[in-house]
């Protein structure tokens, strides 16, 4: 892209706009999208109102919300309108759920007959549902229509329609029956009916599901475009992979956030201004700091063990971090394993005896080995200490991280928020509790 720079430069500086036009429109959208973004912001807007409409609005709608929503500042009334007002509707969804209420409510003003009644549609389906992702546009047919007529109607309707390579066969109360290939339909012998090479039944989804049920049956069925349907079983939109994937995306980033103790960012990070990154990550470093707090309160309270056996304190830092370790992983395979369906919270006692187990011959493993380092020092007791604390800290984070995520999925919650910060700080707390309190007892301390 930027060996392209000077070039657009120059044609800006000579306001070249007719050559500027037709350069870009041989360009492929993300291209023409990359270009806008590296401009300097007037050069950006002059370059980017020389575009032909339908373009403009393709471009405008592979931006990110943010960037979207600068753009829209800059453009009067009536550019806005055209900019909306062709955008595809899940695509304009999007935006809209996206802005600030007030703006939602100009953009929608500007909007007027089929584009506004779509747009309302599709924007009182629930936050997060698939209905908000689906477009209206696409190719439908009877079964008793024959192929001949099959292709009448896709040359009528499949220039507007977000795919064709799926059609979908509805009845006469617009109820979904089936669906027939692009391919099967090219190939098919004008006369015959869609009955006879339709498939059924077909895969579809409720438009109240949320979004993740779509990733996941797009993925088992191997599909691109999946029907949407209300209550009745009623044909009422598509959605395409591509929505869907961009979802996925958006969630995995969020995941990745929340596993981290930070607020999830909804911009790229080389947008995100200093206050808003200090703000995501302020809150979990202020709970670690009160989490510290506790661990340094109990080991204040077994000074008089640690006086007398000042050993003990070499190993606390390899102790709690090792559980730590231990817990956040079994948080991330478990979390991970929720948000791709492999377990649900019903499978929670089959996986806790598992992890029982695992994390017994985890601990055992760690334990003998700090055992033998511990010895090697040679302080017999306080191996011997250390390695049965390392079992049962290992074994108590473990199970935490296991545990927690699915309580919360179980309660209808986002497993995400049992990041590792909790598990460590959990970690942290039990480990030092753990060990100080063996450490007391078997040396006749208390």
């Amino acid at each position: 892209m930027s060996t392209r720079m000077p070039e657009m430069r120059e044609l800006i500086d000579k306001r070249d706009w007719s050559r500027l036009r037709r350069l870009v429109t041989r360009w492929p959208v993300a291209d023409v999208a990359e270009l806008l973004l590296e401009l300097d912001k007037p050069d950006r807007m002059i370059m980017y109102r020389s575009l032909p409409r339908l373009l403009a609005a393709e471009v405008f709608a592979y931006m990110d919300s943010h960037e979207q929503e600068d753009f829209l500042r800059d453009l009067t009334d009536e550019q806005a309108r055209n900019v909306v007002e062709n955008l595809a509707p899940d695509d304009r969804t999007a935006l809209l759920e996206e802005l600030p209420a007030e703006v939602v409510q100009k953009l929608l003003s500007l909007l007027d007959g089929e584009d506004l009644k779509e747009a309302r549609q599709l924007l009182g389906y629930p936050e997060r549902s698939i209905g908000r992702l689906m477009t209206p546009d696409y190719v439908s047919v009877r079964p008793d229509w024959t192929i001949e007529r099959t292709m009448e109607e896709v040359r009528k309707k499949g220039r507007d329609s977000e795919t064709i390579n799926s059609i979908y066969v509805t009845d006469a109360a617009s109820r979904l029956v089936g669906s027939v290939s692009l391919k099967d339909v090219v190939l098919g012998n004008p006369a015959d009916t869609v009955r006879g090479i339709m498939r059924t039944p077909a895969i579809s989804v409720s438009a109240f599901e949320d979004r993740e049920e779509a990733a996941d049956l797009l993925e088992r069925y191997d599909l691109w475009a999946l029907p949407v349907v209300d209550s009745e079983g009623a044909l009422l939109g598509i959605i395409t992979g591509d929505d869907v994937f961009e979802i996925a995306r958006e969630e995995t980033t969020e995941d990745f956030h929340k596993g981290a103790g930070i607020t999830p960012l909804h911009i790229p990070l080389r947008d995100a201004k200093p206050a808003l990154l200090y703000k995501s990550r302020i809150v979990w470093l202020l709970l670690l700091v009160g989490v510290y707090l506790v661990s340094g309160n109990i080991i204040s309270r077994f000074q008089p063990v640690i006086t007398q056996v000042v050993s003990l304190v070499f190993f606390l830092p390899l102790l709690i971090d090792s559980a730590g370790n231990a817990g956040s992983q079994s948080a991330t395979l478990m979390v991970r394993a929720l948000a791709m369906g492999d377990v649900d919270s019903r499978d929670w006692l089959r996986v806790l005896g598992r992890e029982i187990v695992l994390s017994l011959a985890l601990g055992v493993t760690m334990g003998l080995a700090v055992w033998g380092v511990a010895r090697f020092i040679g302080e017999p007791a306080v191996a011997v200490i250390t390695g049965a604390s390392m079992v049962i800290s290992v074994l108590i984070a473990s199970l935490v991280g296991i545990t927690v995520p699915l309580a919360l999925d179980r309660f209808g919650l986002d497993p995400a928020a049992a990041s590792s910060p909790f598990v460590t700080s959990v970690a942290d707390i039990m480990g030092v509790l753990v060990y100080l309190s063996m450490a007391r007892w078997a040396l006749g301390l208390g």
